[in-house]
C-alpha cells in the first residue's frame, strides 16, 4: 500500500500542475503511466484519472471564493451579487457546447487515447500558441464583466475541442479566448471558472459509471483516490497562483514551445516502446 500511496502523490502533483497550465494533463499522464503502474483495476484507473480533478476544482473554489459566491452580508442581511450571477450565467453559456459533445467522451477516449493523437495535439496547439501570440493585437476585453455571452459561448466551443486527448482543456479555451480578444489574465481566470461545472460533471459521470460496472473498490484504491485528490488540491493552489502571476508579465509562447517539445518526447517514447 505504501508504494501505491507514493504513486498517488506523484499523480496528484502531475494533475495539480498540468490541469491549469495549458500543457495537457493527458500528455503528462501518458508519460507518468509509463513509469508507474498502479495495482488497481482498469475500471478504477479510468475513474481515478478524472475524479482526481476534484482536488484541482476545490483549489479554484478556495482561491476565488469571493468572486464565485453570489451572496453576501450587508447590515446583517443576506444580499445578492448581480455581477457574480452574471459571471455564472456566462459560465453556463460556455458550458452548453460541452454538454452537447460530452456523450462522446468515452468514444473519443477509446479511439484517440494513444501516443500519436496526444503528440499531434500537443504539437498542433503548441504551434497555435506561438502563432496567436505573434499576431496578437491589443485586447479589447480586460475584465471578466466585459465578456459578452457570445464570446463566452464561443470560448465554450473551443473547450469542446478538449475532448480530443492531448488538446488540454485550458489550452483550447485560452487559445480561443486570445483569438476573441481577451487579455491573458482575463482568459486564464475565466478558464479556471469554466473548469468547475465541466470537471465536476465529468467526475460525477465517471463515479456513476464505475458504480454501475459492478467492480468492487478496495481499501487501497480508496486511499489512492483520497491522497491523489488531496495532493492535486495543494499543488493546484500553487499552480493557479503561478499562472495568474506569470501572465501579467509574459505571453504564452513558452507554453507553446514546451508543448512542442513534449509532443516530440511522447513520439520518442512511443517509438522506443514499439521497438521494445
Amino acid at each position: 500500500m505504501f508504494f501505491e500511496i507514493l504513486k498517488a502523490i506523484l499523480m496528484g502533483v502531475v494533475e495539480g500542475i498540468t490541469e491549469w497550465l495549458p500543457i495537457s494533463s493527458t500528455g503528462h499522464m501518458i508519460l507518468v503511466e509509463q513509469l508507474i503502474k498502479f495495482n488497481a483495476s482498469e475500471e478504477f484507473m479510468s475513474m481515478f484519472r478524472v475524479v482526481i480533478q476534484l482536488g484541482a476544482i476545490l483549489a479554484v473554489v478556495v482561491l476565488f471564493w469571493n468572486k464565485l459566491w453570489p451572496f453576501g452580508l450587508r447590515h446583517g442581511r443576506v444580499t445578492s451579487k448581480p455581477e457574480v450571477w452574471q459571471l455564472w450565467f456566462k459560465v453556463v453559456a460556455a458550458t452548453l457546447p460541452v454538454l452537447v459533445i460530452s456523450p462522446l467522451d468515452d468514444w473519443f477516449e477509446a479511439r484517440f487515447y494513444n501516443y500519436i493523437t496526444v503528440a499531434a495535439m500537443l504539437i498542433l496547439y503548441g504551434i497555435l500558441f506561438i502563432v496567436v501570440e505573434n499576431r496578437r493585437t491589443a485586447p479589447h476585453v480586460a475584465r471578466l464583466e466585459q465578456i459578452t455571452y457570445k464570446e463566452a459561448f464561443l470560448i465554450g466551443v473551443w473547450q469542446m475541442l478538449a475532448i480530443i486527448p492531448g488538446t488540454s482543456r485550458s489550452g483550447a479555451t485560452i487559445v480561443g479566448g486570445l483569438l476573441l480578444g481577451l487579455s491573458r489574465a482575463c482568459v486564464a481566470e475565466f478558464t479556471f471558472y469554466l473548469a468547475i461545472p465541466v470537471m465536476a460533471g465529468a467526475s460525477l459521470l465517471k463515479v456513476v459509471k464505475f458504480a454501475l460496472s459492478g467492480v468492487a473498490i478496495t481499501g487501497t484504491e480508496i486511499a489512492v483516490l483520497v491522497v491523489g485528490c488531496a495532493v492535486a488540491f495543494v499543488v493546484s493552489l500553487a499552480a493557479i497562483r503561478f499562472l495568474m502571476d506569470y501572465v501579467k508579465r509574459h505571453n504564452f509562447k513558452f507554453f507553446g514551445l514546451y508543448r512542442i517539445v513534449l509532443g516530440l518526447v511522447v513520439l520518442a517514447v512511443a517509438a522506443i516502446s514499439a521497438i521494445a
